[in-house]
């Protein structure tokens, strides 16, 4: 409620050294202040205070936050106390206009949902009136949906032309400003233009899990381009959190016990038409945490649904990553791959919801696709995993990725069937994943930093890693598009979650980031990152990053191509079309005479 501005300028006034110190004794320990945390009871000291990026953390109990958290949390003060408290030290007055701001920021969204809500009661009336609204009724139609079905999920009709909407809608300037602030009007200033964003297209609501609708997507009727356009990023809206359906898929049942999670808002509307209500689709965005995590609130069963072709299961496996370190007793995962050419809203019409189920009941579990999957990055590489180096290379392998879920009676079967795959008894197995579990965290001292001290954290820590960590925002250097990609790099995993969690969530400092991840070899990762004093500039780390970032994009680019040649060479050469042949050529191009 205290506008950001103010609090941003009072903590950078703030030394959280001076706050913290009048109350726990720290030593200087390398860059950092250590000392026995305040939160927890220990006898070695775990707690660490960076002067530099002003804010604390405990490797024990991982408290963290600023010098204002501190306060909250060891003063047991509310949150307009501190920030009065630190004020107050600074001589300053806490701005008085707090609740105002405050009420302005609530009405102005009330007032951006009000015009998404008569946008999708527009859009539902021009799919029954419209005088060309025949063209999407014989879309639907053709796809095998029925009025109740078209009903339940709201669906709508944009009809041609520039500015429907906006003349249907727009009553006043204020009410133009709201339907931009929403996402239903595209305004270019510079050229005086504002026009509807959804024209001539099929139009699917997306409701939040109160049934407010807080954006769109639209399929085009004909061949035009692109073929699904969907609202921006907004207020009310995140693509990286939102999931197309959840809403009636709650709604069509008391209790959800799974989730089938597809790629498109037809296949969605389609299995509904089957009677299975339990799908959703994620909204032009590859599978994130906050998706799964929204997921595992609802359902112990996920059941990912993927093409089955080498993309389909590079996607699957992008997947898996995101999901293994949310996995726990009772929670379970699931890989559907479908036939090739076939998606689930063509696989349930020619199949029915009987058959369509009976795949699901087929479903490969977490364990066997993930066995699966390393063992074929292993053959790949022409290791033979029969044999006794073939066997290591695999318990590597396995518990590098292994490493990363909770503790508890889940991981310990995933390790019990490591141990029978690879033939060593349980004692020897827990020998390998104590060789590749993260070491105790209990802190070290920091040597002062220097050229060695350099060499050594890089040696260690991902450079990439260890910049971000120091400086969030440069995570804003790419897309969100870019970072997916490296999630199904395992040594860019932890790189990619971050960046992504950096961009979607606003996080502005490295207490924030440790705070995202309980796991030990993770912590650990992120530790280095956060004790790495770089040598460059602070004007020179974006090119650096930036740098870094593309190479691995690059080396990402070679791996999947090297893939798909892989591919192609265990198919029958008649089978490859003119690119595919062109394609093997060039990566084996024949030796001048």
């Amino acid at each position: 409620m205290i506008p950001s501005a103010f609090i941003d300028d009072l903590l950078a006034r703030t030394d959280i050294v001076e706050i913290i110190e009048s109350r726990v004794t720290l030593k200087k320990t390398g860059q950092n202040y250590s000392g026995l945390c305040p939160f927890h009871q220990e006898k070695s000291p775990s707690f660490s205070v960076s002067q530099d990026k002003q804010f604390y953390y405990c490797f024990g109990c991982q408290a963290t936050g600023s010098a204002l958290t501190f306060l909250m949390e060891f003063e047991r003060l509310d949150f307009i106390s501190s920030v009065e408290a630190l004020a107050a030290r600074l001589g300053l007055s806490v701005p008085d206009d707090r609740q105002r701001q405050s009420s302005e920021e609530s009405q102005r969204r009330k007032s951006v949902l009000l015009q998404l809500e008569k946008a999708a009661d527009f859009y539902r009336v021009q799919l029954r009136s419209h005088g060309q609204r025949a063209k999407a009724v014989d879309y639907l139609k053709n796809r095998g949906l029925s009025g109740p079905i078209a009903r339940d999920f709201g669906l709508g009709f944009a009809p041609p032309g520039w500015d429907n909407l906006l003349k249907a809608l727009a009553l006043s300037d204020e009410d133009v400003s709201f339907m931009i602030d929403a996402g239903l009007l595209i305004d270019q200033p510079e050229e005086k233009k504002r026009y509807d964003r959804f024209r001539d297209r099929i139009i699917f609501p997306i409701r939040d899990l109160r049934g407010r609708t807080i954006a769109f997507g639209g399929r085009i009727i004909g061949d035009g381009k692109p073929k699904y356009l969907n609202s921006p990023e907004t207020t009310v809206f995140h693509k990286g959190r939102e999931l197309y359906g959840l809403y009636e898929a709650r709604k069509s049942q008391a209790k959800l016990d799974r989730i089938l999670v597809v790629e498109g808002y037809m296949d969605v509307v389609a299995l509904a038409q089957h009677e299975i209500h339990f799908a959703v689709a994620t909204l032009g965005t590859a599978t994130t945490i906050e998706h799964v995590e929204r997921l595992f609130r609802q359902v112990s069963e996920i059941i990912f649904c993927f093409d089955g072709d080498l993309a389909g299961r590079n996607a699957a496996w992008k997947a898996l990553l995101i999901v293994l370190p949310l996995l726990s007793d009772g929670r379970s995962a699931k890989f559907l791959f479908l036939p090739d050419g076939e998606d689930p809203d063509s696989l349930v019409r020619s199949e029915g919801s009987e058959g369509f189920v009976k795949r699901l009941q087929q479903a490969d579990t977490f364990v066997d696709w993930f066995f699966r999957k390393i063992q074929q990055d292993l053959v790949s590489k022409n290791t033979d995993i029969d044999t006794i180096s073939g066997k290591a290379a695999l318990s590597k392998l396995a518990m590098s990725y292994l490493n990363n879920m909770q503790e508890g009676v889940f991981r310990h079967l995933m390790i019990d069937e490591l141990a029978l795959k690879t033939g060593l008894d349980k004692e020897r197995l827990q020998a390998v994943t104590a060789k590749y579990a993260a070491p105790a965290m209990d802190p070290q001292p920091v040597a002062e930093p220097g050229l060695a001290d350099h060499r050594e954290i890089s040696e260690s820590v991902d450079l990439a890693l260890a910049l971000l960590v120091l400086q969030p925002d440069l995570a804003l250097e790419f897309n969100s598009s870019e970072y997916e990609i490296l999630l199904g790099r395992s040594q860019d995993n932890l790189l990619a979650q971050i960046a992504l969690r950096i961009s979607s969530d606003g996080l502005t400092n490295p207490g924030q980031i440790m705070s995202l991840f309980s796991d030990k070899h993770q912590q650990r990762q992120i530790r280095q990152a956060f004790d790495y004093k770089p040598i460059l500039g602070a004007s020179q780390l974006r090119d650096e990053f930036v740098g870094l970032i593309q190479q691995k994009l690059k080396q990402q680019q070679n791996e999947t191509k090297k893939l798909r040649i892989e591919g192609l060479l265990n198919k029958n050469p008649s089978e490859l079309t003119a690119s595919e042949r062109q394609l093997v050529r060039q990566s084996f191009p024949t030796p001048e005479s």
